[in-house]
């Protein structure tokens, strides 16, 4: 459902909007979706607005943004130690076009701290 709604560039969806998209692509009830993207809404990954009778809701963060943010929870989990010995495990099997992008990412980092 995250998907949807991050294809949705921001713009709340309706349940009735992610059902429609999801239905095309999987046999689901419009009540599952309902009752997920509420459970979504009080595990604060989505923002419910009510609009009439009906809610709209949007991704609270971008794709990326949650990409970042299990890797840091998942990295806090660690001593120090270990966390190096993952990021070194990570980027010995990441692809070189991701670690050419790891590069250029903490040189932006770099020239932004300066």
């Amino acid at each position: 459902m995250l998907e949807t709604l991050w294809a949705a560039d921001e713009e709340p969806l309706t349940v009735r909007e992610v059902h429609g998209a999801l239905a095309g692509s999987r046999d689901v009830a419009y009540t599952t979706v309902m009752t997920v993207l509420d459970r979504m809404s009080r595990k604060g990954l989505v923002e419910q607005q009510r609009e009439g009778r009906a809610y709209r809701y949007r991704a609270l963060s971008s794709r990326s943004e949650m990409t970042a943010e299990l890797m840091r929870d998942t990295l806090g989990e660690f001593a120090e130690a270990d966390r190096h010995a993952a990021l070194v495990a990570f980027v010995g099997d990441a692809s070189e076009a991701d670690r050419e992008a790891l590069r250029a990412a903490l040189a932006e980092l770099d020239r932004r701290d300066r």
